[in-house]
């Protein structure tokens, strides 16, 4: 029979049998409940009473790929889960119908390769992560026996470096009061406000709805997203742990119950969007409307480097870490999956207030000895 156990978030089950008269354990982690193991575990247990269990047949590569994300990555979001289609149409379009067993680490380097001639180097980096993550379960299922994307070399153009993608303290400052000085000029400004001082992703800035906003105690409820790629409509977050509530300045909030007074009364706002707008084909502002309109402030206000309304986000939360809030709040408050997210993203700010935190540290203890 076999014995479910949880380790650490996740459980697993281990199923023994016999092989050449001795008992072998067959062990599988990673699911997400008690019950899917059990699951995975009596299939297991039937394909070894039926006499089918390690009889593997060759599978092709994009095929595999496939089932695999429908598997096991059915909790995502719309755009995460474009992300997987993605990369199956790139690996169908290179290798088409080859067997996944037969694929070498030279013909997968190949592939890369000739990525690297098309996307940037941390586009490609996020495919290779998602074909690495689809071949340790192969390996578990014993469809391969080595992982022939390790050690593989990552191609691509550069991309933005870290320092481009969001705005110092002081080009900050500039542009929120520029900002906040302006907030009656469209709708645009509202958001950009709003974005710099919440830290929101766009899909979810635009899923706001009035009964969202609590003004008595300056909170925003994030618990959905607009389905902006796919024409609208509302749609579940990115992930569970992006669902949050946080809190706002006042002069945003101020800002924010000005602007209702204009869309209040609109008949068309049939979901009562904060940033409704007629005219547009998925009834919201669209993203590279408001870039279009960051850029265009930034350029007046000679504020470099040119980022895009996403890269408010990055803005906010490295204030928030050059301010000395915590990095297990900021990332609460990004609505991360892990706070591991949070440190890779954000390495860049990390080490530097690890340098002005050492030079602190000494100084506590020196001012210990001050009578």
């Amino acid at each position: 029979m076999a014995s479910i156990s949880k380790r650490g978030n996740t459980w697993q089950y281990t199923v023994s049998y016999m092989e050449n008269g001795k008992y072998k354990p067959i062990r599988k982690g990673g699911f997400r409940t008690k019950k899917e193991a059990s699951v995975a575990a009596a299939q297991i247990e039937t394909n070894i009473a039926q006499g089918t269990f390690g009889i593997k047949k060759d599978i092709a590569f994009a095929q595999y790929f496939l089932e695999w994300y429908q598997t096991y990555k059915r909790d995502v979001g719309s755009i995460t889960l474009n992300s997987y289609k993605a990369a199956y149409n790139k690996i169908f379009n290179h290798f088409n119908e080859k067997p996944l067993q037969n694929i070498t680490k030279r013909d997968y380097q190949t592939f890369l390769n000739g990525r690297g001639e098309i996307n940037s180097k941390d586009t490609n980096r996020k495919l290779n992560g998602y074909i690495r993550t689809c071949l340790k379960e192969a390996i578990d299922e014993d469809l391969i026996k080595k992982d022939f994307t390790r050690n593989v070399t990552i191609t691509g153009s550069a991309g933005k470096k870290s320092s481009e993608k969001f705005l110092d303290y002081t080009s900050s400052q500039l542009l929120i009061q520029h900002l906040h000085k302006n907030f009656n000029e469209g709708i645009e400004i509202i958001m950009l406000i709003l974005s710099l001082s919440s830290g929101l992703r766009y899909a979810e800035l635009v899923a706001l709805c009035i009964n969202d906003l609590d003004f008595e105690n300056n909170l925003i409820n994030i618990h959905r997203q607009w389905k902006y790629k796919e024409g609208g409509g509302f749609g579940p977050l990115k992930t569970e742990s992006s669902e949050r509530t946080i809190r706002i300045d006042n002069l945003t909030m101020n800002a924010l119950k000005k602007h209702l007074i204009t869309i209040k009364n609109e008949p068309a706002n049939v979901h009562n969007l904060i940033f409704f707008d007629p005219t547009s084909d998925i009834s919201v502002v669209t993203n590279d409307r408001l870039n279009d309109t960051l850029r265009s402030i930034l350029e007046c206000l000679n504020i470099k480097p040119l980022i895009t309304s996403h890269g408010l986000r990055h803005t906010h939360s490295s204030i928030l870490l050059y301010k000395g809030i915590s990095i297990l709040y900021v990332s609460e408050r990004l609505g991360h999956a892990s706070i591991d997210i949070t440190t890779s993203t954000y390495a860049h700010v990390l080490k530097e207030l690890r340098e002005r935190d050492s030079e602190q540290a000494s100084d506590i203890f020196e001012q210990l000895l001050v009578v």
